[in-house]
């Protein structure tokens, strides 16, 4: 009766979502017409004078039609404050039905159509567990899970926005949800029945039997909701009319939390992939991970765009714009991976039929969104202005160059699927995306280290150039001592390392001057990760000119170079794991003539549920950089395939993205900090 619990708690959570959506609309609907002001006969109803007028007979009115109008307040009301607790009981139930999913995948409950053919009783507990959304079903589950546990959020946390305008916002939180779970419970039910019930189950896809399924799907669909949040907070101030400081600020948490949890996903995926599929690649500009680059990069300048409407009252149509861009993206993201029209290790494997469920949904949600746009841009005021050298024109830059690099990654990624549709097989691949993105990223790092020494509002371009001096002298020093150390590499890593000197040294302008003690928070934050994306630049460009790579067909015995490395293969040997089996290589290593030996033990593995063979790398880490070693097969001669690579400083990539991350952390504490000071303050101050 657990997976039948489980689909009650799911079509339980629809109806609620259908019920909060209809109140929502009902209550919005009623409250707009209880404030509107009653027409004065004689003059037109949108006349300014009328509405000056009607305002100032408030009494007047209320004795002929005042009545109707409290009746109309009162219902209005009531209705709205239904709302909140139906979106916090939906969250509940979303969470009950994927607690239930995970008790029937950790019994090995093969009566389930998802476990048997996503499980097998001899898994270990942990790929049980997290196996419950290592499938399309299951991680669509996930996914409206967290989507209705942060509409219970904000219906229980948000206090400082206008009644109705949180009200629409949890009404578009709800459309969103409504949509996945008729997906679910029409299209994809994870609790669907198997009968006759096999002896065991089809097993995990083995790639994923990885402690970073734990981790990297909830990371990741923890930021895609968190943008749609941002997306329903838009639509919700574009309801309301609500588009300004208040709005920013309410919304400015979720962005952050989003961003955050997609560089944790992000930079967690690149290291699973990295150390699990054996190419020794740390991003291969597959389509999936591009469905997971494009939110970020729009999330990015959505941040950005937030943080100035919320402080300076600036960037309004830009904000909202980005906030429907940055859901898009998170959606056409999930069409990818669950529409079957990808080949790739990461994409499930769907009924294309699903994905016209899917398309469909994403043409409802972007199109309905885009003509609101449309319809309500007029009514957004323009906020504050600035000049062009300025903090915010600095940001603007920014924001317009990370949407030319999304535009670039998106294009990329659906042009060989359009291709395909009219019968042209073609692939775009690495060189295309570094060639096309590469500059431009570039750019986008030499405006990002000007940003933070440039003045709000307006600043003078002589004095900027004076306080970029030091930036600049790091820049060109790194570069010269690139140059003497190697005597010269390709343009694109050369500019990436010299830049990411200049940003390094830039990034820690706030501080200079300041008391560090008493310096805000989420200054820190923004010091630690924007050094974060310079410690990341160096080394995805170190990476890029310094790999060395060795492929060897080797004999017992016998000695091999790469880099700094001699490898030596000392014998392979059986070995058994809890359900697989493997061969493993004993590779000793020294560094230089005079290095101390270490072993590294690279496997080759055979699982036999599903059959399916992977080659599992051994990596020893430096502090400037990894040796990867892969095993491949025998060629029948007593030699073995070995492919060894050396990765100067490759490390800092993933250590930049934790930066990243560390540093949005303490920017989401400061902020919401100060808020609640803020609003202390204004409580009983």
């Amino acid at each position: 009766m657990i997976a039948e619990a489980g689909l009650a708690a799911l079509w339980f959570a629809a109806a609620l979502a259908v019920l909060q959506l209809v109140l929502a609309i009902v209550g919005i609907r009623l409250n707009s017409r209880a404030v509107r002001p009653e027409p004065v006969e004689g003059l037109p109803f949108s006349s300014a004078v009328e509405r000056k007028d009607s305002a100032s007979t408030g009494s007047a009115q209320t004795g002929l039609r005042g009545e109707g109008v409290s009746q109309t307040s009162v219902g209005a009301h009531e209705i709205m404050a239904a709302v909140r607790p139906i979106a916090f009981v939906q969250g509940l139930l979303a969470l009950l039905a994927m607690a239930l999913l995970i008790t029937v995948f950790v019994r090995s409950d093969m009566s389930v159509l998802l476990v048997a053919q996503n499980s097998h009783s001899d898994k270990p507990l942990l790929y049980k567990f997290a196996g419950a959304w290592g499938n399309h079903e299951g991680s669509m589950l996930l996914w409206v899970t967290i989507l209705g546990l942060a509409g219970a959020a904000i219906a229980v946390l948000e206090h400082n926005l206008p009644k109705p305008t949180l009200i629409a916002t949890l009404g578009a939180q709800a459309a969103i949800a409504l949509g996945f779970y008729a997906f679910l419970l029409f299209s994809s039910n994870p609790f669907a029945r198997l009968n006759p019930v096999p002896a065991d189950g089809a097993g995990l896809n083995p790639l994923l039997q990885d402690p970073g399924l734990a981790f990297h799907p909830p990371t990741l669909y923890i930021g895609y909701v968190g943008i749609s949040v941002a997306f329903s907070f838009a639509v919700g101030a574009l309801v309301t009319r609500d588009v300004g400081p208040a709005f920013a600020r309410a919304m400015r948490p979720w962005v952050l939390g989003a961003w955050i949890f997609l560089t944790l996903g992000i930079t967690a995926g690149s290291y699973w992939a990295y150390y699990e599929l054996g190419w020794g690649g740390w991003w291969f500009w597959d389509p999936v991970e591009n469905a997971s680059l494009m939110p970020w990069l729009a999330a990015t300048a959505l941040l950005h765009s937030v943080s100035v409407l919320a402080t300076r009252d600036g960037l309004r149509a830009w904000t909202v714009m980005l906030a429907v861009v940055a859901f898009s993206m998170s959606m056409v993201g999930t069409f990818l991976v669950r529409s079957g029209i990808l080949t790739s290790v990461h994409a499930f494997a769907v009924d294309p039929k699903r994905g016209s469920f899917i398309l469909a949904l994403l043409a409802i949600y972007i199109g309905g969104a885009l003509m609101l746009f449309a319809l309500r841009i007029g009514t957004v005021r323009q906020g504050r202005t600035f000049d062009l050298v300025s903090r915010e024109g600095a940001l603007v830059a920014n924001n317009l160059l990370l949407s030319v690099i999304l535009g670039i990654v998106l294009i990329g990624t659906l042009y060989p699927i359009v291709a395909a549709s009219f019968g042209v097989q073609l692939s775009v691949g690495p060189p295309f995306f570094n060639k096309a993105a590469g500059p431009v990223a570039l750019a986008l790092v030499a405006i990002m280290g000007a940003g933070p020494l440039l003045r709000w509002r307006r600043d003078d371009g002589n004095e900027l150039v004076e306080r970029m001096m030091l930036p600049i002298a790091a820049a060109a020093l790194a570069g010269a001592g690139v140059f003497i150390v190697t005597g010269g590499i390709a343009i694109l890593p050369f500019l990436g390392i010299a830049l990411a000197a200049g940003l390094a040294a830039a990034s820690v302008a706030p501080l200079w001057k300041r008391n560090l003690r008493r310096t805000p928070l989420f200054t820190w934050g923004m010091v630690i990760a924007h050094l974060g994306i310079a410690v990341s630049l160096a080394g995805m460009a170190s990476e890029s000119a310094f790999t060395k790579e060795t492929l060897v067909a080797a004999r017992v015995g016998e000695p091999h170079r790469v880099g700094p490395y001699f490898v030596r293969l000392d014998g392979i040997s059986p070995v058994i794991g809890a359900n697989w089996s493997a061969l493993q290589a004993r590779l000793s290593i020294r560094r230089g003539e005079d290095g101390d030996w270490f072993v590294l033990r690279p496997q080759s593995r055979f699982f036999a549920s599903p059959p399916t063979v992977t080659s599992e790398s051994a990596i020893a880490t430096v502090l400037d950089g990894q040796l990867y070693t892969v095993l491949g097969a025998p060629d029948g001669q007593g030699r073995w395939q070995l492919r060894l690579w050396w990765k100067p400083f490759v490390t800092f990539i993933w250590l930049g993205g934790a930066l990243i991350a560390l540093g949005g952390a303490l920017s989401l504490i400061g902020r919401v900090r100060r808020e609640r000071k803020a609003s202390y303050r204004e409580a009983y101050v």
